[in-house]
């Protein structure tokens, strides 16, 4: 079977989320003022990921250490496209890019890898004031929807846990940046 490098996310005709897993230290204060502020570091990439299953096996639901609150960051697509249109693969050099993007394959509820991939988009140092103050529209606190899905997934209600999972269907880029990142159709 083709392995499909194809982003999915949860968007509208303006805005798509992301998602990221921090501190409490890092979480609150951004869920106060809706965007990143200290002690968020400005000095350092931060990756975002389109796939809330995909942070969900990265993060470990929430419980890797620095990694217990899982927000849902709202970014415009012109952002998210401008991204795209800059970023270089880390499979080849990345020296001075100001945006990486990475494909991992996409994972089921229970950690499985599955037969498609999902993206990761690494947003640099020269471009992270310009995502937080630009394209971040608002931040939402995941962190009980994930607690309650982890405990479903653990009790074995996977189909209960699928149907209150956030909705991602596959987005619709231009073909330039479809072949920059190396997504397929």
């Amino acid at each position: 079977m083709v392995m499909l490098r194809r982003i999915r996310a949860d968007f509208d005709a303006r805005s798509l989320v992301v998602y990221q897993a921090y501190a409490p230290a890092i979480a609150e204060p951004a869920l106060r003022e809706g965007r990143f502020v200290a002690p968020f570091s400005f000095g350092r990439m931060t990756w975002v990921k389109p796939s809330f299953r995909w942070l969900m096996h990265r993060s470990d639901w929430g419980r890797k250490a620095g990694q217990e609150r899982v927000l849902a960051v709202r970014i415009t697509r012109a952002g998210f496209e401008e991204a795209l249109a800059r970023a270089v693969s880390t499979e080849g050099s990345v020296a001075g890019a100001d945006v990486h993007v990475q494909w991992d394959p996409e994972r089921s509820l229970r950690g499985a890898a599955l037969n498609h991939y999902s993206i990761q988009v690494g947003i640099g140092r020269g471009l992270i004031r310009t995502f937080n103050e630009e394209w971040v529209v608002g931040v939402t606190d995941l962190t009980p929807l994930v607690r309650r899905l982890s405990g479903l997934v653990k009790d074995g209600r996977v189909a209960q846990a699928q149907r209150l999972l956030p909705p991602e269907k596959p987005y619709p880029l231009p073909a330039a940046v479809a072949r920059r990142v190396g997504a397929d159709g």
